[in-house]
């Protein structure tokens, strides 16, 4: 039997690149990766036979619509973050497109990769996140909306990263959060001074590429479920606890920062904030039921803790 043909985009991106790693390391199946820069993939490609690079974007997809019908699986990374004509067209329209070339007869499942900011803690649709979201929030809300229109919605499996690390010292891009760790570390000091009402799950790359990897190997298992991927909810208290304590750094009187505090603050130094960032203000606990990570699939998660993330960031230890 030939091994499965499996198509990637956004392969170059930091979660798409802990997946295609992963899956040269682990599996013998053909992989497609749909890169815009080939320069920007940093893992090791050639490894293996049976990697083949496709330089293009979703804003081209049509270019690949000989070859997409005879994939076995598909996994859709690919995300535009900002503008409203690239993140209709890329999030939505050519999504939308790539999986309607998708072929019933060989398609056996979809791995769709959409936000956990556009559900609300019991899984259901936000509508906040369709109405006042960013344009990538509001794009990823239409587009998950609009999944059944294509005659391949039974076959997918939709996941919902939470907050994502990932890259630094293994070569990977930084996520934007890891990328804002040194900003943690610069201001520690008046961070761990202040005590606030929220909370939250994160997950790192490398651990979302393992539950990837089981799904794959499990088709159709959650097919037509929403799997949120993050690790078990934090307090903010809790984070800032935790990176105090990887940091050195005693936690002693705290500072309430109440919504009250907060609105004093933006009103006084004119802090500009979309409608979104109010909300996100207001709503303060992102934390979902029963979140998908691969300790829960019987797998090993590598970076659990936020002392796992610090530590693979690369962030030194005072």
């Amino acid at each position: 039997m030939s091994p499965k043909k499996i198509f990637i985009t956004g392969a170059s991106g930091c979660i798409g690149q802990y997946i295609s790693e992963l899956l040269i390391q682990e599996t013998d199946y053909e992989l497609y990766l749909l890169v815009r820069n080939p320069d920007k993939l940093k893992i090791n490609y050639q490894a293996r036979s049976g990697v083949n690079i496709l330089v293009g974007d979703l804003q081209e997809i049509e270019k690949f619509s000989d070859l997409l019908p005879t994939m076995n699986q598909a996994i859709l990374t690919a995300a535009a973050w900002g503008g409203e004509l690239e993140t209709t067209t890329v999030n939505i329209t050519k999504t939308l497109k790539l999986l309607s070339l998708l072929s019933l007869e060989n398609c056996e499942q979809v791995i769709y990769f959409s936000t956990a900011s556009i559900l609300d803690r019991d899984h259901n649709l936000l509508s906040e996140a369709g109405e006042i979201g960013t344009e990538y929030i509001r794009t990823k809300y239409e587009c998950f909306t609009r999944l059944p229109e294509v005659a391949i919605a039974p076959r997918i499996t939709s996941v919902f990263p939470t907050l994502v690390f990932g890259g630094g010292s293994d070569n990977k891009p930084l996520s934007h959060l890891s990328g804002g760790l040194s900003e943690v570390v610069k201001y520690i000091d008046i961070i761990r001074h202040l005590k606030a009402d929220g909370s939250f799950h994160f997950i790192h790359g490398q651990d979302i590429a393992q539950v990837v990897l089981y799904l794959i190997q499990h088709p159709g298992e959650y097919a037509g479920q929403k799997l949120v991927l993050g690790n078990q909810c934090l307090t903010a208290d809790e984070a800032v606890e935790q990176a105090c304590h990887y940091l050195g750094k005693k936690v002693s009187w705290r500072i309430p920062l109440s919504l009250g505090l907060a609105n004093v603050i933006i009103n006084v130094f004119r802090i500009q904030m979309a409608a979104w960032d109010r909300f996100c203000l207001q709503y303060r606990h992102f934390n979902y039921h029963n979140p998908v990570n691969p300790a829960r699939l019987g797998m090993k998660a590598y970076y659990p803790t936020l002392d796992d993330i610090f530590r693979t960031s690369g962030v030194s230890k005072n």
